[in-house]
Formats: structure tokens, sequence, C-alpha cells
């Protein structure tokens, strides 16, 4: 009788479009806090995932486990902060496949230059034994742990202060780009010289003429105000820029098993959502640009496309490529 009315209640509720509220995860008592970094600025997509995902884990934990927002690198540089998250202090950091490539280097190819071609295709990837597999290196062999890595942040491409068309235009263009060698070796390869700094810099690297452009996406290009600085939009498109949040192995031991489970659910939860938004507004982020005064270009695909290869041979990622495209049945 107890169970028949309590269906008959859930039905009502459901029935009535109420929201329904997740049930509320104990712990062990004790108050946690974690930090998240990134030096994306505080209006970005990711930022207000973020948030949203904080309000829902203060919730779900009675105020016992709090997630604080940190963007515009204001805890330093991502590997500064990855470092940090390693010996274990209490900070997530936004990262991609190309940093973590430092620590396991085949992870790396995910952050290449045209190895997939949208969301879908990266998800794919995340469902293979390759993915899987270097994922638990990450936590087992170099103490880093993996909440999340559906964080989609869209189609990066080149801007600069003269029009792109094909891999030719970029000879001596000193291109902002991090430093991981996925990204780096990437972006010699299609053409241009890549420099190093934070993404934060980019602004004041242009004015002051340390570098001709940089490579990103739209939601970053516009909450820097790049089009202050510069004026071409060339649409390359040449990574699916997915991101990551991870943590430190010391640090995410220490909580209770409850907790783990639910940050685990949330980031997972929250980097779909997100991904759905940044999709959807990456032309709004660009008509905003464009409105700005900036021009967008459309380039020789094929010709970029053509001149990545040799970034796989000289990271000796060729055959790889050729594995992981098999498992998820691409040609």
């Amino acid at each position: 009788m107890k169970k028949a009315l309590l269906l008959l209640v859930c039905f009502m509720i459901l029935a009535s479009g109420a929201p329904v509220v997740a049930a509320e995860v104990e712990g062990n008592g004790k108050s946690y806090e974690l930090m998240v970094s990134t030096q994306l600025a505080d209006s970005h997509p990711f930022c207000q995932g973020f948030y949203a995902l904080a309000k829902r884990v203060s919730e779900r934990t009675g105020g016992k486990l709090t997630v604080k927002v940190f963007p515009s690198a204001q805890l330093g540089s991502d590997e500064d902060v990855i470092e940090q998250a390693i010996q274990g202090v209490n900070v997530a950091v936004v990262t991609d496949a190309g940093r973590m490539a430092n620590y396991v280097k085949n992870i790396g190819i995910v952050g290449m230059a045209y190895f997939a071609d949208n969301y879908d295709e990266v998800m794919k990837v995340q469902q293979t034994n390759f993915w899987k597999e270097n994922v638990k290196k990450l936590a087992e062999e170099n103490g880093i742990r993996v909440l999340s890595f559906n964080w989609f942040d869209g189609a990066r491409h080149f801007l600069t202060n003269k029009p792109v068309r094909k891999p030719e235009d970029l000879k001596g263009v000193r291109i902002r780009t991090p430093g991981a060698p996925a990204w780096s070796r990437s972006v010699a390869a299609l053409g241009a010289t890549p420099v190093t700094m934070g993404w934060t810099d980019v602004y004041n690297a242009v004015q002051q003429k340390a570098i001709d452009g940089c490579e990103a996406q739209h939601s970053a290009s516009y909450g820097l105000r790049v089009y202050e600085v510069l004026k071409y939009i060339n649409k390359t498109a040449h990574f699916q820029l997915l991101n990551g949040l991870i943590v430190g192995e010391k640090w995410f031991s220490t909580l209770p098993a409850s907790y783990q489970a639910l940050l685990l659910e949330e980031f997972e939860k929250q980097g779909k959502i997100t991904a759905a938004e940044v999709i959807e507004k990456s032309d709004v982020f660009e008509g905003m640009m464009v409105k700005e005064g900036m021009e967008v270009v459309e380039v020789d695909l094929a010709a970029f496309k053509k001149a990545s290869e040799a970034a796989y041979e000289e990271l000796g990622f060729a055959e790889q490529r050729k594995a992981i495209y098999k498992e998820i049945g691409k040609e």
C-alpha cells in the first residue's frame, strides 16, 4: 500500500511539471571546497556552466561541498595550476588533450589539427579503449583525475590582420597558441610560427607587435575583445576544441566516495549542457565580432588539411590515428 501511494505521489509531481530536486548526498560531516581555475573570461559559457554546477553541488550536499570559480587566470597559468593540483591543492583546472599529452603523450592526438570534424566524433573517441587506457594512465601514473572531458568549446580559427586563404599565407606570421606539442607542431605545419603565451596576454601582445595574431574559438575571441586589435577571422576550423576538468588524485582521494561520485556526475552533466550551448552560440559570437568590424575569410580547407599531415608524421601519430579511426568507424 505504501509503495503504491509513493508511486502515485511521484506520478502527480511529474504530471504537474514541478521541478524534481536531486536527493541530498551525504558525506562524513566534514566540509570541502573545490576551486575551478580557467583562463577564460567570466562571461564565457564555461564559467556560467561552472556557476550552475556549483549551485547544484552545494544544494545536494547541504553546503558541505562547495565549488568556487576563478576565471581570467586569477590563480595563475594552466600549467602552474595543473602542477598545484597534482601536489594536492583543492583545485580543478580547465585543460585539453594537448596539455595532458605532457603527462601521457598519446592522448595528445585528440588535440591535433583536423583530427575530428565535430563534437560528435570526439565524443565517439571517448568510448574507445584508446581513450579509456590513457585516462587510466593519467590517474595511476601521473596523479591526475579526469572529472569529465566533454566540455566542447567549438572550432578554432586563425585571427590575423591580413587575410589568410591558404597555408602559404601564414609564412612568417607569429601566432599565439598553447605550448603543448600537439598544438604548436600543428600550427607550424599549417604554415605559421607558433608563439607560446597565456591567453590573457594576447590582446597586449598584438598591440605591442610581439605576435601577429592568434588562433582561438569564437567564444574566447569575443570574450577577450580581439576584434579591437585583429581584423580577419580566417575560417580554418583546424582544432575542434574539447576541454576537460581535472583535479589531483591526492585531493580527490580525501573526499567521501559519495562526493567523488557527485563531482563526476555533475561535471559530466554540465559538460553536455554547456557543449550544446556553445554549439548553438558559435555563429552568434561570430556575428557579434563581424558587427564590431571583423571580416570572415573562407579558406582552402583541403590545402590546410593536407598541410596538417606533417605534424602527425613528426609526432609519430599517423598510425595511431588510423587505428582510432578504425575503432570509431571513420574512413
